[in-house]
């Protein structure tokens, strides 16, 4: 069964932070896709079995916090 994790990232501010983001989370086990709104500072993360631990270390690895 396919879940919906969202998060607010207020720290994005262009597309390059998109881009960041999206690279780190898109490696995590269980993640088939990942959407980030540069606009609302939300990244909505759809996959099976999603870690909230994992997810939140990817964003953080890519240089971004998970409010």
């Amino acid at each position: 069964m396919t879940e919906t994790v969202v998060y607010n990232v207020p720290a994005i501010h262009c597309a390059h932070c998109g881009m960041s983001i999206r690279e780190e989370v898109s490696e995590v086990d269980g993640v088939e896709e990942v959407d980030v709104d540069i606009d609302t500072k939300v990244v909505t993360i759809r996959g099976r079995e999603l870690s909230d631990e994992r997810l939140r270390a990817a964003i953080q690895e890519a240089g971004y916090e998970a409010a």
